[in-house]
């Protein structure tokens, strides 16, 4: 299935929420990585009149590869987004109010933010897009929880091509099981509202 097919009954659900609210709608779309979350998210924007985008990755809690594989599972899947830090900024979203953090510093990848503010203002949808937005501690903020579900393969394929093979198999041995336990028993396809 293609963003065509997708788009229609994301934007049909989004309406059909938004008609009985008088706010904004607040949408989480959840995925293993490389399932094209982010992609999907994108496409969609493009199609709303009023709609910000929020990119999970922004809240990677940070963490040496030796502390990260220490953890079990359960621990890598609760600790490797900083909800606590995503969460003030879809409260503030939700009343309408311009949201700002610091995202996570890729560039420098040690622990430290980046120093410049990341700003979002509010709009008639906003999107929280990554692996783990949809998680149970953002439930009450979220009024539509999305599952992009892709053929394990295709996933696979896109991470190589977009990180290299090396990077590839270092990612799956670190967090393939955290994304094994988050989709497997903390939220399983039944706990979302749409599954695509």
């Amino acid at each position: 299935m293609d963003d065509d097919d997708l788009i229609p009954r994301l934007i049909e659900a989004i309406e059909s929420i938004a008609a009985e609210r008088d706010r904004n709608v607040i949408v989480a779309i959840d995925g293993r990585s490389g399932a094209g979350k982010s992609t999907l998210a994108a496409a969609l924007a493009d199609r709303l009149e009023s709609c910000s985008v929020i990119g999970g990755d922004s809240f990677y809690a940070g963490g040496t590869p030796d502390y990260w594989d220490s953890l079990p599972a359960a621990d890598k899947a609760a600790r490797v987004m900083d909800w606590r830090r995503q969460r003030p900024v879809l409260e503030a979203l939700a009343q309408g109010v311009e949201a700002s953090w610091h995202g996570y510093d890729w560039q420098a990848f040690d622990g430290r933010l980046e120093s410049t503010v990341t700003v979002c203002r509010p709009a008639s949808v906003v999107m929280l897009e990554g692996v783990y937005s949809a998680r149970p501690e953002l439930a009450d903020l979220l009024d539509l929880r999305v599952l992009l579900d892709t053929e394990p393969t295709l996933r696979r394929d896109r991470l190589r091509g977009r990180e290299g093979d090396a990077y590839r198999d270092e990612w799956e041995a670190r967090w393939s099981e955290a994304e094994d336990h988050y989709f497997g028993s903390v939220m399983p396809p039944a706990s979302f509202d749409l599954v695509l």
